[in-house]
């Protein structure tokens, strides 16, 4: 079989939807290898039988119900003679599947966030590393022991061929090594997050950082050399069987193959993000990149695409578009640059870059030493957020603008392409849905795409002012009489008046043809809170609950739903006056209203299972009701607690409808008025949490403040106990719902929160720090509007100090 020493395209192979994160070599069928996409599924690829030089896809496995971010192949037993495959997923579990069944033969539950790296070895043993900032070692279905130590999330693990070694990589710019579950060093060097890890041997290693270096390591500690040649991030690396070669993935859109010590060959990649790579046993190399492909690269020449094929390939690359801001070419200065004449001049090396000057266009062309000729890869769309052409191709197609966005601090950046005819509203929509960004990202990405095409808007205009559905009269759930007055301030929580300057603003959210609105109190706005040096804010252990409610309004939509019910569902007349008669006896005027019967709160109950497209008013019925202590010991007591926690998270879905969301939530909120509401959400602290959390991705600010207060509740309760796991899930819960809750109300509440719960107690404080709480909330120090954020968040920050 001959050999070119020079790798070229073997196959293309499109079969996933979304980007491809995770790629390993499997031990069956032979030739074949595993991938695993943001599109939630993994898939097996066998090759073809000759003169094919393609793959096919053998087997497709779901399971998580998000993006899978890596793969792993468990070695082959007696038990599973073809091996297993564990992947790890943004809904922090694991899947392990067998090579004949679609969904998994078991599930790892245990990390507390995004699990991005996975490594096997002997005996069935499988290391994870998470974003929880921890790694775990599993064993027959079993985590048999949590490695802490990095401050920040794991973001690559390895198994070493020494029994009982283990490495990790994080975002705290270190590598760990343990044993038996012990830090045994810790390697520094790296001036950036660490990537990806890769065994040269037993006592030597390879790390890759987003500093865009590469390191050679031995297990004792010593940086035996270091690496340069990619521009951008290193995501992932794969050792050649002679321990000496290796090859890389990156940020920069190449495939860079190592040999000798010196980057011998650079592939560029029509993708922006190359995010992982493997080699496949007879030396074939397999990339996933961020446009869903695999591309499987050979040296063998009889293996190698058509000249066809490899002419649509170099014209695929040379139509993509290269923004300078990605580090991939450095600063540009067009009127330095030279002409297309300065293509007659060879190159230097193998992957050399030289941009040249085409009229008012900027391309950039590599040089191939096996081709000897520069072959073209891109536009350069120039050193701003915007094209300036008339109109640029993305992957394949043409647009008149493509934007550079930016959304997370260190991370890639992410393409935006954009055509004036397009409603800006949808393109952010689709690119945030694309790209897992959270749907509050809408209104900012929006309004970016219409300010820099100078504000040409085309489709439907947003609505300023007015209720487009039922007119100021409509049923507003959670909401009571106006709470402002003169010299009066509503209570950060409550809504109480209190004797300092009030200003208030509305939220207003749509559904099912009813607008929904809510009032909120931004309180706290006065200097004098600024100029005290005492702590107001936490920790704050009463629990905070939601009482505005209009019952007028709450039993006339109540009664209006009622009457276009189907038959099995409706109510009767009776049920209905005893519902009426509950809700006036926990919310009437006075205390002359006679307490709830058990007859009316079982009527209440029972109401409570109408179907989810109606409701809400007796949700809203609930959520005041539960404040009662008689119904709070009868509904959470230990006879019906359960039963409705568990109908309160069946409704807080994340795919259910927001309005039983957020009623479900306060109402959970309310419980923690209550004795027997507390008793209740302590014991089912886990699942309602975990749930909880799941909503801060809901595009919704009511529901992102009731679920800041909840996690609010449980940080009371928690303060003065010693649970380290419980403070520990509060922890995590708040923390990732501040990666996308942007209302400055739940940011406040979940300052409070994340205060309360680390307030005098030094462990959750180390929990706290090791989360990377301070960076994430340090940019909230400075807000003024209103003040209350700033001053929490300083006080948070001087906790962690």
């Amino acid at each position: 079989m001959a050999s070119s020493n020079t790798y070229k395209l073997r196959c293309s192979i499109p079969g996933h939807e979304m980007d491809v994160r995770g790629l390993t070599a499997a031990f069956f069928p032979e030739g074949s290898f595993v991938s695993v996409s943001r599109d939630r599924t993994g898939r097996v690829w066998v090759p073809n039988s000759s003169p094919d030089k393609g793959f096919t896809e053998m087997h497709c496995m779901s399971g998580h119900s998000n993006f899978v971010s890596c793969v792993c192949i468990i070695a082959p037993n007696e038990t599973y003679p073809r091996g297993l495959v564990a992947t790890g997923g943004n809904d922090n579990n694991i899947c392990v599947f067998t090579l004949d069944q679609p969904q998994p033969l078991f599930t790892l539950k245990g990390h507390k966030n995004t699990v991005c790296t996975l490594s096997s070895g002997k005996f069935g043993t499988l290391l994870s590393g998470s974003w929880d900032t921890t790694a775990k070692v599993w064993l027959n279905e079993k985590c048999m022991m949590t490695l802490q130590g990095h401050t920040a999330a794991v973001w690559a693990v390895i198994i070493l061929p020494e029994q009982g070694l283990m490495l990790s990589g994080s975002a705290d710019k270190t590598i760990k090594l343990w044993k038996a579950g012990r830090c045994e060093n810790t390697f520094t060097g790296h001036e950036d997050c660490v990537r990806g890890l890769a065994v040269i041997s037993s006592t030597e290693f390879l790390s890759c950082s987003n500093d865009t270096s590469i390191r050679k390591w031995l297990v004792t500690g010593e940086c035996l050399q270091v690496y340069y040649s990619h521009t951008n991030y290193i995501y992932s690396l794969a050792v050649f069987p002679n321990g000496q070669d290796f090859i890389s993935t990156g940020e920069d859109r190449t495939l860079r193959i190592w040999r000798k010590g010196e980057c011998s060959q650079t592939i560029r990649l029509p993708a922006q993000s190359v995010w992982c790579c493997c080699i496949l046993p007879n030396g074939d190399i397999a990339v996933g990149a961020s446009d869903g492909i695999i591309r499987v690269f050979t040296e063998a020449e009889d293996r190698m695409a058509s000249v066809e094929d490899l002419q649509a390939f170099e014209d695929e690359l040379s139509k993509a578009t290269i923004d300078p801001k990605t580090g991939d070419l450095g600063d540009i200065k067009m009127e330095d640059l030279p002409g297309r004449e300065h293509l007659n001049e060879p190159g230097n090396r193998d992957g050399q870059t030289r941009l040249i000057k085409d009229g008012q266009k900027v391309e950039a062309y590599q040089w191939s030493v096996s081709d000897g000729r520069w072959v073209k890869i891109g536009d350069v769309v120039g050193g701003s957020n915007q094209q300036t052409s008339k109109s640029v191709m993305y992957e394949g197609k043409e647009y008149d603008y493509v934007f550079t966005i930016d959304v997370n601090e260190g991370g890639p950046s992410m393409k935006l392409p954009y055509n004036v005819s397009e409603d800006p509203w949808l393109t952010a929509h689709n690119f945030l849905q694309k790209n897992d960004l959270s749907p509050m990202f809408l209104d900012q990405v929006a309004n970016f795409i219409i300010e820099n095409t100078k504000g040409h808007v085309v489709g439907p205009a947003q609505p300023v002012s007015g209720d487009p559905f039922t007119g100021s009269g409509r049923y507003i759930p959670g909401s009571g009489p106006n709470m402002s007055a003169p010299g009066g301030v509503a209570d950060p929580f409550t809504g109480l008046l209190t004797s300092f300057n009030h200003h208030a603003f509305m939220l207003v959210f749509a559904v099912n043809s009813f607008e929904w609105c809510l009032h909120l109190s931004c309180a706290y706005s006065s200097a004098a809170l600024r100029e005290t040096t005492t702590n107001i804010y936490f920790p704050k252990t009463d629990g905070v609950t939601f009482e505005q409610a209009n019952s007028s309004q709450i039993i006339g939509k109540l009664k209006e739903l009622n009457g276009g019910a189907p038959q099995e569902h409706k109510l009767s007349e009776e049920v209905l006056e005893s519902v009426e008669r509950l809700l006036m006896s926990v919310c009437g005027p006075g205390s002359s209203e006679p307490p709830p019967t058990m007859q009316q709160i079982n009527d209440l109950w029972r109401a409570a299972h109408w179907p989810e497209d109606i409701v809400f008013p007796v949700l809203d019925i609930v959520r005041l009701a539960v404040r009662h202590p008689q119904v709070n010991e009868t509904l959470c007591g230990e006879a019906e607690g359960v039963q409705m926690c568990n109908h309160l998270l069946s409704l807080m879905r994340p795919e259910g409808r927001p309005a039983n969301q957020m009623l479900a939530l306060r109402t959970l909120c309310n419980c923690f008025s209550g004795r027997h509401g507390r008793a209740l959400l302590m014991a089912q602290r886990e699942a309602v949490l975990a749930r909880a959390a799941d909503l801060a991705t809901v595009c919704n600010k009511n529901i992102h403040i009731a679920l800041a207060t909840l996690v609010l509740n449980y940080a009371g309760c928690l303060h003065s106990q010693p649970d380290l796991e419980a403070k520990a899930q509060c922890l995590s819960v708040a923390s990732r719902a501040l990666e996308t809750v942007q209302d400055k109300e739940a940011i406040f509440r979940l300052l409070v929160a994340l205060g309360t719960t680390v307030a005098s107690d030094q462990t959750a404080q180390d929990l706290a720090r090791s989360l990377g709480v301070t960076s994430q909330i340090s940019k909230y120090s400075s807000v003024s509007d209103p003040s209350k954020v700033g001053e929490c968040c300083q006080l948070v920050l001087k906790q962690l100090q």
